[in-house]
Protein backbone atom coordinates (compact mmCIF):
# COMPACT_ATOMS: atom_id res chain seq x y z
CA UNK A 1 0.00 0.00 0.00
CA UNK A 2 1.28 3.86 -0.46
CA UNK A 3 0.67 6.06 1.85
CA UNK A 4 -0.71 9.50 0.08
CA UNK A 5 2.18 12.30 0.28
CA UNK A 6 0.74 15.98 0.33
CA UNK A 7 2.23 18.04 -2.48
CA UNK A 8 1.98 21.56 -2.25
CA UNK A 9 4.74 22.86 -4.95
CA UNK A 10 3.38 22.60 -8.55
CA UNK A 11 6.94 22.70 -9.51
CA UNK A 12 7.40 19.54 -7.66
CA UNK A 13 9.11 16.95 -10.05
CA UNK A 14 7.03 14.33 -8.57
CA UNK A 15 4.27 15.86 -10.68
CA UNK A 16 6.12 16.01 -13.68
CA UNK A 17 3.71 13.69 -15.30
CA UNK A 18 1.00 15.87 -14.98
CA UNK A 19 2.10 19.15 -16.21
CA UNK A 20 0.98 21.16 -18.85
CA UNK A 21 -2.22 18.73 -19.68
CA UNK A 22 -4.04 21.03 -21.69
CA UNK A 23 -0.59 21.71 -24.32
CA UNK A 24 -2.23 18.93 -27.03
CA UNK A 25 0.77 19.25 -29.07
CA UNK A 26 3.25 19.44 -26.12
CA UNK A 27 1.42 15.95 -24.69
CA UNK A 28 0.67 14.47 -28.21
CA UNK A 29 4.49 13.92 -28.55
CA UNK A 30 5.58 13.40 -25.03
CA UNK A 31 3.08 11.25 -23.73
CA UNK A 32 4.28 8.27 -26.41
CA UNK A 33 7.97 8.75 -26.53
CA UNK A 34 7.65 7.92 -22.45
CA UNK A 35 5.45 5.66 -22.81
CA UNK A 36 2.33 7.16 -20.49
CA UNK A 37 -1.26 8.92 -21.08
CA UNK A 38 -3.49 10.14 -18.43
CA UNK A 39 -6.31 8.60 -17.14
CA UNK A 40 -8.79 10.99 -15.71
CA UNK A 41 -11.40 10.49 -13.29
CA UNK A 42 -12.28 7.27 -10.54
CA UNK A 43 -14.66 5.08 -13.10
CA UNK A 44 -11.25 5.76 -15.95
CA UNK A 45 -8.76 5.07 -13.55
CA UNK A 46 -10.50 1.82 -12.85
CA UNK A 47 -11.05 1.08 -16.00
CA UNK A 48 -7.40 1.18 -16.97
CA UNK A 49 -6.51 -0.99 -14.04
CA UNK A 50 -8.79 -3.57 -14.95
CA UNK A 51 -7.54 -3.97 -18.21
CA UNK A 52 -4.03 -4.42 -17.23
CA UNK A 53 -2.72 -1.20 -17.31
CA UNK A 54 0.12 0.04 -14.65
CA UNK A 55 0.11 2.74 -12.59
CA UNK A 56 2.80 5.25 -11.65
CA UNK A 57 1.19 7.67 -9.64
CA UNK A 58 -2.21 8.84 -8.46
CA UNK A 59 -3.12 12.84 -8.43
CA UNK A 60 -6.10 13.75 -6.09
CA UNK A 61 -7.71 16.13 -4.07
CA UNK A 62 -8.12 14.98 -0.36
CA UNK A 63 -11.87 14.10 -0.64
CA UNK A 64 -11.18 10.95 -3.10
CA UNK A 65 -8.98 9.04 -0.59
CA UNK A 66 -11.83 7.76 0.51
CA UNK A 67 -13.70 7.08 -2.82
CA UNK A 68 -10.08 5.70 -4.26
CA UNK A 69 -9.08 3.98 -1.27
CA UNK A 70 -9.01 0.22 -2.53
CA UNK A 71 -7.07 1.79 -5.50
CA UNK A 72 -4.64 3.47 -3.17
CA UNK A 73 -4.32 -0.01 -1.13
CA UNK A 74 -3.62 -2.23 -3.71
CA UNK A 75 -0.93 0.13 -5.68
CA UNK A 76 2.99 0.60 -4.56
CA UNK A 77 2.68 3.81 -6.90
CA UNK A 78 3.30 7.03 -5.36
CA UNK A 79 -0.28 8.70 -4.19
CA UNK A 80 -0.15 13.02 -4.50
CA UNK A 81 -2.81 14.61 -2.66
CA UNK A 82 -2.93 18.40 -4.15
CA UNK A 83 -5.21 21.10 -3.02
CA UNK A 84 -7.36 21.77 -6.42
CA UNK A 85 -5.73 24.99 -6.84
CA UNK A 86 -2.40 23.34 -7.21
CA UNK A 87 -3.80 20.84 -9.58
CA UNK A 88 -4.99 23.37 -11.58
CA UNK A 89 -1.69 24.99 -11.35
CA UNK A 90 0.26 21.90 -12.65
CA UNK A 91 -2.14 20.64 -15.24
CA UNK A 92 -3.56 24.08 -16.31
CA UNK A 93 -6.80 23.55 -16.27
CA UNK A 94 -9.21 22.74 -13.07
CA UNK A 95 -9.36 19.15 -12.68
CA UNK A 96 -13.28 18.49 -12.23
CA UNK A 97 -13.23 14.95 -11.21
CA UNK A 98 -10.86 15.61 -8.46
CA UNK A 99 -8.25 12.40 -9.41
CA UNK A 100 -5.52 11.98 -12.38
CA UNK A 101 -3.48 8.55 -12.55
CA UNK A 102 -0.75 8.97 -14.52
CA UNK A 103 -0.45 5.03 -16.39
CA UNK A 104 1.95 2.66 -18.54
CA UNK A 105 1.23 2.03 -21.83
CA UNK A 106 1.46 -1.15 -23.22
CA UNK A 107 3.20 -2.24 -26.83
CA UNK A 108 0.67 -2.20 -29.54
CA UNK A 109 0.38 -5.76 -31.19
CA UNK A 110 1.57 -6.19 -35.08
CA UNK A 111 -1.68 -5.54 -36.98
CA UNK A 112 -1.55 -9.35 -38.67
CA UNK A 113 -1.74 -10.47 -35.16
CA UNK A 114 -4.64 -8.31 -33.77
CA UNK A 115 -6.90 -9.88 -36.95
CA UNK A 116 -6.22 -13.89 -36.31
CA UNK A 117 -9.21 -13.60 -33.99
CA UNK A 118 -11.75 -10.66 -35.16
CA UNK A 119 -14.53 -10.82 -37.60
CA UNK A 120 -15.19 -6.95 -37.55
CA UNK A 121 -13.04 -4.35 -37.55
CA UNK A 122 -13.34 -0.56 -38.19
CA UNK A 123 -10.58 0.93 -39.91
CA UNK A 124 -9.60 5.01 -39.24
CA UNK A 125 -8.31 6.83 -41.55
CA UNK A 126 -6.46 10.28 -40.54
CA UNK A 127 -9.07 10.75 -38.13
CA UNK A 128 -6.79 13.31 -35.84
CA UNK A 129 -10.08 14.86 -33.84
CA UNK A 130 -9.37 13.03 -30.23
CA UNK A 131 -13.08 13.74 -29.50
CA UNK A 132 -14.01 11.38 -32.40
CA UNK A 133 -11.70 9.18 -31.51
CA UNK A 134 -13.28 8.23 -28.40
CA UNK A 135 -16.12 8.50 -29.52
CA UNK A 136 -15.86 5.54 -32.53
CA UNK A 137 -14.07 3.63 -29.62
CA UNK A 138 -16.90 3.68 -27.28
CA UNK A 139 -19.47 2.67 -30.13
CA UNK A 140 -16.81 -0.20 -31.30
CA UNK A 141 -16.98 -1.28 -27.69
CA UNK A 142 -21.04 -1.17 -27.80
CA UNK A 143 -21.69 -2.52 -30.74
CA UNK A 144 -19.66 -5.66 -31.35
CA UNK A 145 -16.59 -4.36 -32.64
CA UNK A 146 -13.53 -6.45 -32.39
CA UNK A 147 -10.43 -4.14 -33.17
CA UNK A 148 -9.65 -1.03 -34.67
CA UNK A 149 -6.65 -0.43 -37.21
CA UNK A 150 -5.33 3.41 -37.38
CA UNK A 151 -3.45 4.75 -40.27
CA UNK A 152 0.03 6.17 -39.73
CA UNK A 153 -1.55 10.19 -39.10
CA UNK A 154 -4.56 9.03 -36.92
CA UNK A 155 -4.86 10.71 -33.30
CA UNK A 156 -3.18 9.10 -30.12
CA UNK A 157 -6.26 6.94 -28.55
CA UNK A 158 -4.56 7.18 -24.95
CA UNK A 159 -4.72 10.98 -25.36
CA UNK A 160 -6.32 12.11 -22.25
CA UNK A 161 -9.69 13.62 -24.05
CA UNK A 162 -9.97 10.33 -26.32
CA UNK A 163 -9.84 8.87 -23.36
CA UNK A 164 -12.28 10.20 -21.33
CA UNK A 165 -15.03 10.87 -24.18
CA UNK A 166 -14.76 7.09 -24.68
CA UNK A 167 -15.25 6.41 -21.31
CA UNK A 168 -12.27 4.27 -20.81
CA UNK A 169 -13.59 2.27 -24.01
CA UNK A 170 -9.77 2.54 -25.84
CA UNK A 171 -9.22 0.12 -22.91
CA UNK A 172 -11.09 -2.44 -23.66
CA UNK A 173 -11.22 -2.76 -27.91
CA UNK A 174 -7.70 -3.82 -28.87
CA UNK A 175 -6.20 -1.83 -31.66
CA UNK A 176 -2.88 -1.24 -33.50
CA UNK A 177 -1.57 1.43 -36.25
CA UNK A 178 -0.87 -0.11 -39.81
CA UNK A 179 2.74 1.51 -40.81
CA UNK A 180 2.10 1.85 -45.05
CA UNK A 181 -1.13 3.48 -46.07
CA UNK A 182 -2.81 2.07 -47.93
CA UNK A 183 -1.06 -0.88 -49.14
CA UNK A 184 -2.11 -2.14 -45.80
CA UNK A 185 -5.36 -2.70 -46.90
CA UNK A 186 -4.22 -5.10 -49.17
CA UNK A 187 -0.62 -6.80 -47.54
CA UNK A 188 -2.24 -6.65 -44.11
CA UNK A 189 -6.17 -6.62 -43.86
CA UNK A 190 -7.40 -8.71 -47.06
CA UNK A 191 -4.29 -11.06 -46.51
CA UNK A 192 -5.87 -11.89 -43.48
CA UNK A 193 -9.35 -12.73 -45.23
CA UNK A 194 -11.24 -9.48 -44.63
CA UNK A 195 -13.61 -7.80 -47.12
CA UNK A 196 -13.00 -4.12 -47.50
CA UNK A 197 -15.85 -1.98 -47.08
CA UNK A 198 -15.58 1.81 -47.08
CA UNK A 199 -18.25 3.93 -45.76
CA UNK A 200 -18.73 7.57 -48.12
CA UNK A 201 -22.09 9.55 -48.52
CA UNK A 202 -21.55 9.22 -52.27
CA UNK A 203 -24.85 8.89 -54.11
CA UNK A 204 -23.03 6.05 -55.83
CA UNK A 205 -22.14 3.90 -52.66
CA UNK A 206 -24.40 1.26 -52.17
CA UNK A 207 -26.78 1.16 -49.73
CA UNK A 208 -25.40 -0.25 -46.17
CA UNK A 209 -28.74 -1.58 -45.38
CA UNK A 210 -29.29 -3.04 -48.30
CA UNK A 211 -25.61 -5.34 -48.08
CA UNK A 212 -25.49 -8.51 -46.60
CA UNK A 213 -22.26 -8.31 -44.35
CA UNK A 214 -19.35 -10.24 -45.28
CA UNK A 215 -18.40 -13.33 -42.77
CA UNK A 216 -15.08 -11.08 -41.93
CA UNK A 217 -15.42 -7.19 -42.87
CA UNK A 218 -12.94 -3.93 -42.57
CA UNK A 219 -14.79 -0.61 -41.98
CA UNK A 220 -13.22 1.94 -43.17
CA UNK A 221 -14.01 5.49 -42.07
CA UNK A 222 -12.29 8.99 -42.80
CA UNK A 223 -11.94 12.00 -41.31
CA UNK A 224 -14.08 14.53 -39.90
CA UNK A 225 -14.88 17.02 -43.37
CA UNK A 226 -12.93 15.34 -45.85
CA UNK A 227 -13.81 11.80 -45.34
CA UNK A 228 -11.98 9.06 -46.96
CA UNK A 229 -9.39 9.76 -49.51
CA UNK A 230 -9.70 8.52 -53.22
CA UNK A 231 -7.20 6.06 -52.71
CA UNK A 232 -8.68 4.60 -49.80
CA UNK A 233 -11.80 3.97 -51.44
CA UNK A 234 -10.51 3.05 -54.97
CA UNK A 235 -8.78 0.77 -52.74
CA UNK A 236 -11.84 -0.67 -51.21
CA UNK A 237 -13.97 -3.99 -52.27
CA UNK A 238 -17.48 -2.16 -51.59
CA UNK A 239 -18.07 1.37 -51.14
CA UNK A 240 -21.08 1.94 -48.56
CA UNK A 241 -23.35 5.06 -47.27
CA UNK A 242 -25.75 5.55 -45.33
CA UNK A 243 -28.83 6.17 -46.18
CA UNK A 244 -29.85 10.08 -45.92
CA UNK A 245 -32.94 11.75 -45.01
CA UNK A 246 -34.22 16.07 -45.26
CA UNK A 247 -31.55 17.18 -46.91
CA UNK A 248 -28.81 15.58 -44.81
CA UNK A 249 -25.54 14.71 -46.84
CA UNK A 250 -23.54 13.34 -44.17
CA UNK A 251 -23.19 13.10 -40.45
CA UNK A 252 -20.26 13.42 -37.65
CA UNK A 253 -17.69 10.30 -38.47
CA UNK A 254 -18.63 9.44 -34.57
CA UNK A 255 -22.27 9.00 -35.31
CA UNK A 256 -22.13 7.99 -38.77
CA UNK A 257 -19.38 5.39 -37.39
CA UNK A 258 -22.32 4.32 -34.39
CA UNK A 259 -24.72 3.54 -37.59
CA UNK A 260 -22.47 1.51 -39.65
CA UNK A 261 -21.14 -0.87 -36.50
CA UNK A 262 -24.89 -1.64 -35.50
CA UNK A 263 -25.73 -2.25 -39.15
CA UNK A 264 -23.14 -4.65 -40.14
CA UNK A 265 -23.36 -6.36 -36.54
CA UNK A 266 -27.20 -6.56 -36.79
CA UNK A 267 -28.21 -7.14 -40.48
CA UNK A 268 -31.95 -6.80 -41.24
CA UNK A 269 -33.18 -9.08 -43.24
CA UNK A 270 -34.62 -7.75 -46.37
CA UNK A 271 -35.61 -9.37 -49.55
CA UNK A 272 -33.64 -6.44 -51.52
CA UNK A 273 -30.09 -6.92 -49.96
CA UNK A 274 -27.39 -7.39 -52.22
CA UNK A 275 -24.95 -10.62 -51.16
CA UNK A 276 -21.40 -10.07 -50.76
Amino acid sequence: MADPVAVDDPDDPRLADYTSLTDVELRRRREPAEGLFIAEGEKVIRRALAAGYRMRSLLLSAKWTDALGDVIAATDAPVHLVDPAVAEQVTGYHVHRGALASMERKPLPAPAELLAGARRVAVMEAVNDHTNIGAIFRSAAALGMDAVLLTPDCADPLYRRSVKVSMGAVFSVPYARLERWPHDLDGVVRAAGFHVLALTPAADAVDLTALAPPERLALLLGAEGPGLTRRAQQAADTRVRIPMSNDVDSLNVGAAAAVAFYAVAHPVSRPDRTPE
